[in-house]
């Protein structure tokens, strides 16, 4: 085939064009940008699927015939599949060059059951792009791993398995729109099981003393740690209910001030009684792995799981690290090599040990599947080498990645740790030490400890120092202390003494680093998978972030709680670890995938099956779910718009609805103690304040806090009674006619409160401006249009006509005048922002190779391509967005397909389209005909059931 090229399809568009570059001209490489196909939603089957029923109308996944699933091309990835055809056209060979994991294998088994090539296939594998690694990969290919896709496989089934099962009994007994997972449920279990530990937590106070000492030249801290013997307790002595776990004497406030005034006393002898001095000796930390490089990352930079990945991915995708989804902490020849040169340029020949270090994996079930992450090539690019070409977190990144690695197969850290013990008051002699642990204050015998650390050989702390997690109620000095030089039985003043009072604190919660090392420590989710567990957790609502702690939600206990009662194998840790192992064994070929998906669904040996527990729940007490008894008198209640206490009052009648408190927005779960539920009871009421009488109509103006926030509105004031004069008595007012018409009942008037307002400052004047909104701020000259000021769905605007200008503020809308109003409508809409240039600009998306811009909207930030627009999360800044990032954005939009318009548009929508449509031409209506059969030959699926597995020859 004259000038035939061989195909490269890789799943990355950078990854592309990285590669390209290397292969040269007899090469066209490709790129899938991720999965072609999926799983269809079971709405989408066509009619004649359908028609089968079972699993397959339910899940798109034939679970009684050997669970074969029912995959399609996605809308977004035709134009891509159909690109990729044309190119394997001009082919001679193909190579299939994604990702060496279970994802990867199954993007390239897909590309061989869409593409059906003819020509030669192979398997082309790498963990760096570099040019060596590339070229060694093309003349080392491989065929296709099917158990890996197999394992691949059954991960997607069994999750869609599990949601579709699980989450509509979720819809139904806590709340809509909710979702289970295999591992999101396990994780929002972890996350809320620490709440209630924190929750059932009771603090236990204690005293300590804390003394300055000094020498002639030079002065130290030491803290007691023992009187006449007995050890002095600390934090770490008591347990979560607030109870000594073993002997120690408790020092509280009293005794400590009385000990501070009695040792103080010049009377009291204070001498050195140890002095102890051992070796210090500290090991580098193991390269990176996933789980480490996210826990290190959120440490040291402040990122999160998905960010740390996406940044990653992008450094490697652009040749600067090895492949960044890995469990193990190896290193190749040539990487430790490289690790051991540069720290010997660098730091010298003493900062690397005689012989290489060698790490074994601390993950339970490690793949070893790829080297740690490192720095890519036989030789490393310095940060000060790769600084101009990497920005912000990019090259932070980078940093920290290449310090890790190089440190790694350094020297240790040397020196000596010197521990002295001073004792002031009379010698152990003279001290009689108590049979329990009391506290006397005369003639005490005090004991009080520092210690310090001398480092005399840096080591690889020359390069870097591993970060650590916060510990929980520790009592330690400083490591660093530097002490003089002491002898035994040397005396030492005493200058400042301090008594300081302690609580101990609660478990911590976790953090994004935690929860990973957590996750990893139970086997939960495997390293490709830590950054989409959170972040689907977070975005599911049932985890927030307050700084760097995820705080459960209290829908998330409700959601927890019904697993724990009615789906009890799904959330155990255990259980959800050992699929992960079953995962491995399949991807092993050690295990047959259609036999582990039968017994997961309809049970085995092990466990009872998913089927089996779903069609024997019972029934489930909604409202028990989602309460939680806070005291005797008061019940938290999850709602559909939020908690909130429900307080029932002794002294009403029984039939008579409890009162209702919503609980403050941004209030923790573990923060509900029965006296902050007390004190939310007991509040006076912000709302339901009568402001005075609208003199327009007579009504009663009322401010109250709703559901959604605090308002104002009107209300009929109560009828007058008439009195008969005779008896005294009230007469009722006459019945109406049985089929009289009812009178229409007047919508009573609301306004929201402006963001700046208080309820307890809202005054008559300004809520009553408030109910007459829209206010008419003039006439417009030129067109005689009516000019208003009204707040709406996105906030403050003006209205003339059709014409509409956003507002500054809330407050704009009563301050505006004519002039103002004219000069915001003389200027274009949205206002320089329409004409403002792009915030960043990337080249062409691989999609619709259209340029990709990054533009500021009038909701915020947004990359488009001209044909696709996906907002910019919140939690992501401009600055941050790379090429990489903008594709995986578009392409989740369009995934997503169109938004689905309101019924009230539908509605007017067709009542427009019809009264169009009876005004068209015959001309026009033979178009629209033509387009509406276009649209729906377009529409009809063509998809059918793939062949199972490609054949052995084709690979």
């Amino acid at each position: 085939m004259s000038g035939a090229k061989k195909l490269v399809i890789v799943e990355s568009p950078t990854k592309m064009k990285s590669i390209a570059q290397y292969l040269g001209d007899g090469y066209q490489v490709l790129s899938s940008v991720g999965h072609i196909r999926d799983l269809i939603e079971p709405k989408n089957l066509p009619a004649e699927v359908k028609k089968q029923g079972g699993g397959l109308a339910k899940f798109s996944v034939d679970v009684d015939n050997g669970f074969e699933p029912y995959y399609v091309v996605s809308d977004s990835k035709k134009k891509t599949v159909a690109e990729l055809k044309r190119a394997l056209k001009d082919a001679d060979e193909l190579l299939l060059a994604t990702d060496e994991d279970r994802e990867g294998e199954a993007i390239a088994w897909h590309l061989l059951q869409e593409l059906k090539p003819k020509v030669p296939v192979r398997r082309m594998v790498f963990h760096e792009i570099t040019k060596d690694a590339i070229l060694a990969a093309k003349d080392n290919t491989r065929e296709l791993d099917t158990s890996l896709v197999d394992a691949q496989e059954t991960r997607r089934i069994l999750d869609r398995l599990y949601g579709y099962e699980v989450s509509p009994v979720l819809w139904r007994k806590v709340g809509p729109g909710l979702s289970a997972g295999r591992v999101q449920s396990a994780a929002t279990r972890l996350v809320v099981d620490r709440e209630r530990e924190r929750l059932a937590f009771v603090a236990a106070s204690y005293w300590d003393l804390i003394g300055t000492f000094t020498t002639t030249d030079a002065s130290f801290e030491a803290r007691l740690v023992r009187l006449d013997g007995e050890r002095v307790a600390t934090g770490r002595d008591f347990d979560d209910r607030g109870q000594l776990k073993g002997r120690a004497a408790v020092l509280d406030e009293a005794t400590a001030k009385a000990l501070v005034e009695a040792l103080r006393e010049d009377a009291v002898a204070k001498r050195v009684a140890k002095v102890e001095q051992k070796p210090y000796r500290r090991s580098p930390a193991a390269p990176f792995t996933t789980s480490t490089l996210q826990q290190e990352s959120a440490r040291k930079l402040r990122l999160s799981a998905k960010d740390t990945m996406r940044v990653a991915q992008s450094l490697y995708e652009n040749g600067y690290i090895t492949y960044m989804r890995t469990d193990s902490n190896s290193l190749s020849k040539q990487a430790i090599e490289a690790a051991r040169g540069q720290a010997t340029t660098l730091y010298g020949a003493d900062s690397v040990p005689a012989k290489p270090r060698t790490y074994a994996s601390k993950s339970k079930n490690a793949q070893e599947a790829h080297e740690a992450i490192r720095p890519s090539g036989d030789v490393f690019r310095t940060p000060a080498e790769v600084e101009s070409q990497l920005r912000g977190n990019e090259f932070r990144l980078y940093d920290l990645i290449w310090k890790r690695t190089v440190a790694s197969q350094m020297a240790d850290a040397t020196g000596h740790t010197a521990t002295v013990t001073l004792a002031v008051g009379p010698t152990a002699a003279d001290a009689a030490a108590p049979e329990a642990p009391t506290v006397r204050v005369g003639g005490t015998l005090a004991e009080f400890t520092a210690s310090g650390t001398v480092i005399t050989f840096r080591g690889f702390l020359a390069a870097y120092e591993e970060g650590r997690d916060e510990e929980r109620n520790s009592d330690d000095s400083a490591d660093e202390t530097r002490l003089p030089a002491l002898a035994e039985g040397q005396a030492v003043g005493l200058g400042v003494l301090d008594a300081k009072g302690h609580e101990t604190t609660p478990p911590p919660r976790f953090t994004e680093a935690s929860l990973v090392k957590r996750l990893e420590e139970l086997g939960i989710g495997r390293p490709s998978t830590f950054a989409s567990i959170i972040s689907t957790i977070l975005d599911r609502g049932y985890v927030t972030q307050r700084g760097q702690a995820l705080v459960p939600s209290f829908i998330a206990f409700s959601v927890v709680r019904l697993l724990e009662e009615h789906f009890g194998d799904l959330v155990q840790y255990d259980f959800t670890a050992e699929m992960e192992d079953d995962l491995d064994r399949i991807a092993a070929g050690e295990a047959d995938r259609v036999d582990w998906l039968n017994g997961f669904y309809f049970g085995g040996d092990r466990h009872r099956g998913l089927r089996q527990v779903v069609d024997n729940l019972g029934e489930i007490d909604a409202r028990e779910i989602n309460s939680v008894q806070v005291t005797p008198d008061i019940t938290l209640r999850i709602g559909k718009y939020g908690p909130y206490l429900e307080v029932v009052d002794p002294d009403a009648p029984a039939d008579a609805t409890p009162r209702r408190i919503n609980l403050p927005e941004g209030l923790a779960p573990d923060e509900l103690t029965a006296s902050k539920a007390r004190e939310l009871i007991d509040a006076p009421v912000a709302g339901d304040r009568v402001l005075g009488d609208n003199p327009a109509n007579g009504k009663q103006v009322v401010v109250k806090d709703g559901r959604f926030g605090p308002y104002v509105t009107e209300v009929d004031p109560e009828p007058e009674q008439t009195v008969d004069a005779a008896t005294g008595e009230v007469v009722e007012p006459p019945k109406p006619k049985r089929g009289a018409k009812k009178a229409p009942v007047e919508k009573p008037r609301t306004a929201s409160l402006f963001k700046s307002m208080q309820v307890e400052a809202i005054d008559l004047p300004t809520a009553l401006a408030l109910l007459d909104l829209p206010r008419i701020v003039g006439i417009d000259e030129e067109s005689g249009a009516e000019i208003t000021s009204q707040n709406g769905r996105y906030g403050p605007y003006l209205k003339k006509g059709t014409d509409t200008r956003t507002l500054p503020s809330e407050d704009a809308i009563f301050e505006i005048d004519l002039a103002g109003a004219q000069e915001l409508f003389a200027q274009p809409k949205y206002g320089a922002r329409r004409a403002s240039s792009a915030l960043k600009e990337f080249d062409a998306d691989p999609v619709s190779g259209k340029p990709i811009k990054v533009k500021d909207g009038r909701f915020g930030p947004y990359v488009t391509d001209g044909e696709t627009n996906a907002t910019i999360p919140r939690a992501e800044s401009v600055e941050e967005i790379t090429f990489e990032r903008a594709v995986e954005l578009l392409q989740i939009k369009r995934d997503k397909g169109p938004a689905k318009p309101r019924a009230g548009a539908r509605t007017a929508a067709k009542t427009g389209t019809r009264a169009t449509a009876a005004k068209k031409t015959t001309a026009a209506k033979t178009t629209a005909a033509k387009t509406t059969t276009a649209k729906t030959t377009a529409a009809k699926p063509a998809a059918k059931p793939a062949a199972k597995r490609a054949p052995k020859s084709s690979a």
